[in-house]
């Protein structure tokens, strides 16, 4: 098995095999707590204005995403898992757009299988590679609003590749440092709003679900829809 670790939306579309989009702040763990609620599928949509359209021609789909970390107008909600924790979204179609994560899940063009990767479920996810036992993995760090990598993809990263080929991973030092680094910014006062501090620990919840998370083609675009492990 041949792991790569890639970076942002080029490196989404260079990804091949079976290949993870990583997004923990707050995309790909915000997925995984819907699902958790209840959602039946999830549709990732890179173009913002795809997701007004979508919502205006099924009004009982559920908008949730961001731009720039905050809510966009019109939505239902915005990116932080801590909004939604009490929500009932039972039987409910969620439209998502973000910045990042949702951007490499359209972006992946050449990968065999797309899955989503946070550390809510890395767990599930190790797990899921291994039984399928693919030829080449891909893990691609969406990076912050897809400009950048930062620390916590770049971990995840690390983490899945680390427990593919039996090495140690110190998950612990691995938060401590995102603590300082790319996760100051939920313990502003100023970001409390939309990027509350319990969304750090919400998406540092390891292995917190037992479900992976694929993406499927229908016929008008793409599907992201839950696999218990």
């Amino acid at each position: 098995m041949q792991i790569q670790i890639l970076n942002l939306v080029e490196g989404a579309k260079e990804a091949t095999g079976l290949t993870v989009i990583i997004d923990v702040f707050r995309a790909f763990s915000l997925d995984c707590y819907l699902f958790n609620n209840g959602a039946e599928v999830i549709i990732p949509v890179g173009d913002i204005e795809e997701a007004y359209r979508l919502k205006k021609e099924n009004p009982d789909y559920v908008l949730i995403g961001e731009r720039n970390e905050q809510m966009p107008e019109g939505f239902d909600f915005g990116n932080s898992p801590s909004h939604i924790l009490d929500h009932d979204f039972s039987g409910k179609t969620i439209v998502h757009t973000t910045s990042a994560g949702t951007q490499g899940m359209v972006n992946a063009i050449n990968a065999d299988e797309v899955i989503s990767g946070s550390f809510v479920n890395a767990g599930a996810i190790v797990e899921y590679i291994k039984h399928k036992n693919p030829q080449t993995v891909s893990l691609v760090a969406m990076g912050y609003g897809a400009e950048y990598p930062v620390e916590e993809d770049t971990a995840c990263a690390e983490y899945i590749k680390s427990e593919l080929e039996g090495n140690s991973f110190n998950f612990l030092s691995a938060v401590e440092n995102i603590r300082i680094s790319s996760g100051v910014r939920f313990f502003l006062p100023e970001k409390q709003d939309y990027a509350p501090k319990e969304d750090f620990d919400l998406c540092l919840n390891l292995n917190r679900f037992n479900f992976v998370l694929k993406r499927y083609h229908n016929g008008e675009g793409l599907l992201l829809k839950k696999i218990e492990i």
